[in-house]
């Protein structure tokens, strides 16, 4: 995202850590945090790496659900990996890879499988020093020549049960590398008593004290609040969590946009502090780019809402990366973007037309099960009748191929096989590499893919190539026996694998907007670099609000 400074740069001879640890509540922010502080350092012409510990014992979240986990965010590799690397992704140019996220589980099955192979020769296998040297090797292991600084991010909050041998492997990890090489950032809490008018610092210094008692002296506190800590308040926590009056660091919450907080970190200096704790000299941050994206959300040219239906549609983590995507189609063409989720089952319940009229674009994401499939096929129905901007993605674009099959080329009661094992039209099906596939978790296709696009489609033209790769996340697929038939009814098969074996892409040539796809486009999507698809979903959308005339033919 940034070129670094042709001057004023020195490079560290030995690779500095950051960790980022949370206390007294959790969701306080440390992915936006960590993400932030990785983008202000990438700026001034650093070579930053990140990565995320996860206390849980799941071996990666790909088999959790949404309404506890959110989103599952899919890196390039086919890693299925926290939604925080999500916010690493769009704020930084870190290359994320399987070494970015690790778990509990994936650290105990690590251990056991060495003990299963004899490599611990006899010894009593232990938390400390078996677990903890597992966890210190995958952190130094992101460390190389090519690296300034490794930000990892601990999960969880200070307290837990579950991130102890983390904190434990943090702790020792100065005594290998040199507490010179390290620097501890906290993130806490310090809440407002509206019945006492007051900021309480307590809690803070609980959660310092927390640390402490492991053996971790922080040495910079970010406190989110709601309200602007004073003087008083950020000495009294200096004063009794052991840190620098200036390394206190006020975090407000952010009620315009999550892009705000590398600007406010930036003016609270925290890049400067990092860089003094590691001796590194640097460029000025460039961050021009930064502060246009921010402009151009402040001071929109337009205003549209679009409906997203999908079965988690009350839950927004669950769609987090799509909601960004969305914003960064607005930034791209200056237009501020309402989003309105609803329930897919709603849309059975109460009818398209009733839920949908008056919204200028339609998304429909992906998910899993039954549950509310039909309000995903009824609602794209009435964005292909009604000339509604749509963009279908995963699951959005098979219920595309139902719909259209069904209620365009004539195939009464198609469907898919996950949902339907006994449709006479099996539009959607298995996929073969995944016939006999029995285990759940990374088992899916997943990861990038190439994608051959077809000329003159519009997906061509919003890419700008003819070849693209894209991540995946699916075992379901469209039927290639029902390629020729729904053809020649006017689908556009838009793009392909190369082979030409798996379509892609579906498409309308006769609607303002009609672009379903099997992959995820949103985890591409940065606010520098709006998604294509997004940002032409939003564009058409535009056009609409402003009252462009489309009629279906007939």
């Amino acid at each position: 995202m940034f070129e670094a400074p042709a001057e004023g740069k020195e490079l560290a001879s030995v690779t500095k850590h950051v960790f980022v640890t949370g206390g007294v509540v959790s969701s306080l922010g440390k992915g936006l945090t960590s993400a932030s502080i990785g983008m202000l350092l990438e700026s001034r012409g650093l070579r930053v790496k990140m990565q995320k510990l996860d206390p849980y014992i799941n071996v990666d979240p790909g088999t959790m659900s949404p309404y506890q986990h959110g989103e599952v965010y899919v890196l390039d590799d086919g890693s299925e990996t926290d939604l925080d690397l999500g916010h690493y992704e769009r704020f930084t140019s870190t290359p994320l890879t399987r070494r970015s996220n690790y778990t509990t589980g994936q650290i105990y099955l690590s251990v056991i499988n060495k003990e299963r192979r004899g490599e611990f020769l006899g010894n009593t296998v232990q938390v400390i020093p078996h677990i903890t040297n597992e966890i210190k090797e995958v952190v130094k292991q992101l460390a190389d020549a090519d690296t300034d600084i490794v930000i990892t991010e601990i999960g969880g909050t200070v307290g837990d049960i579950e991130s102890l041998p983390f904190l434990e492997a943090i702790r020792q990890i100065p005594l290998e590398v040199g507490r010179e090489n390290c620097l501890f950032i906290h993130l806490t809490l310090v809440p407002y008593l509206k019945a006492a008018g007051e900021l309480k610092t307590k809690p803070t210094q609980h959660s310092v004290g927390i640390l402490r008692q492991i053996g971790i002296q922080p040495d910079v506190l970010v406190c989110r609040t709601e309200r602007g800590l004073d003087v008083s308040d950020r000495e009294k926590i200096a004063l009794f969590c052991n840190v620098p009056l200036d390394c206190v660091i006020e975090e407000r919450d952010k009620d315009f946009s999550i892009y705000e907080v590398p600007l406010s970190l930036q003016s609270n200096r925290i890049d400067e502090i990092v860089l003094r704790r590691f001796g590194l000299q640097a460029g000025a941050a460039d961050l021009e780019e930064w502060h246009e994206l921010l402009h151009r959300l402040r001071n929109p040219e337009h205003e549209i809402s679009i409906a997203l239906v999908g079965k988690y549609a009350g839950h927004r983590d669950a769609y987090k990366s799509i909601y960004e995507a969305i914003d960064h189609g607005g930034i791209a063409h200056k237009t501020q973007v309402r989003v309105q989720p609803i329930k897919s089952e709603d849309i059975e319940r109460e009818g398209a037309e009733r839920l949908l009229a008056g919204f200028d674009g339609l998304i429909v994401p992906g998910g899993f099960g039954e549950r509310g499939v039909e309000g995903k096929v009824e609602a794209i129905r009435f964005a292909r009748e009604r000339g509604l901007p749509f963009l279908g993605i995963c699951l959005g674009m098979q219920c595309a191929v139902i719909d259209f099959a069904r209620n365009v080329a004539g195939l009464a009661d198609a469907h898919s096989t996950e949902f339907n094992r006994d449709t006479p039209h099996p539009v959607i099906c298995l996929m073969e590499e995944q016939q006999g596939v029995i285990h759940k978790g990374g088992t899916m296709r997943l990861g990038a893919q190439p994608c051959g696009l077809t000329g003159g489609s519009r997906s061509a033209a919003a890419y700008g190539t003819a070849a693209i790769s894209e991540r995946h996340r699916h075992r379901y697929e469209f039927n290639p026996r029902y390629r020729e038939r729904l053809e020649e009814a006017g689908l556009v098969i838009a793009g392909t694998s190369p082979d030409g074996t798996l379509v892609e892409i579906v498409e309308l040539v006769d609607h303002p907007w009609f672009v379903a796809v099997q992959f995820h486009p949103e985890f591409k999507s940065k606010p520098t670099a709006a998604h294509p698809l997004f940002a032409g979903l939003v564009a058409a959308a535009v056009e609409r609000h402003a009252g462009s005339a489309w009629v279906a033919e007939a």
